[in-house]
């Protein structure tokens, strides 16, 4: 006998942080992929470090949903 089980829904906070972490990796693919120049207070940010903030901010979103299904 299985027990019954409540509809899965997200929560606000969890949705809002899925779609901002998606959309953050998003911008940094299109960085690392189209080489946008990024200088900040007279640096230069290097494209590749676009690459790991894309791998790290769609781990994170990626983490942040697979946790919400649970």
């Amino acid at each position: 006998m299985t027990p019954n089980r409540a509809p899965h829904r997200n929560k606000p906070f969890t949705v809002i942080a899925i779609v901002v972490l998606s959309l953050i990796a998003i911008l940094q693919l299109l960085r690392f992929i189209l080489g946008w120049e990024v200088t900040v207070d007279g640096a230069s940010i290097p494209v590749w470090a676009s690459g790991i903030a894309f791998v790290v901010a769609a781990g994170l979103a990626v983490m942040v949903w697979l946790e919400s299904r649970k």
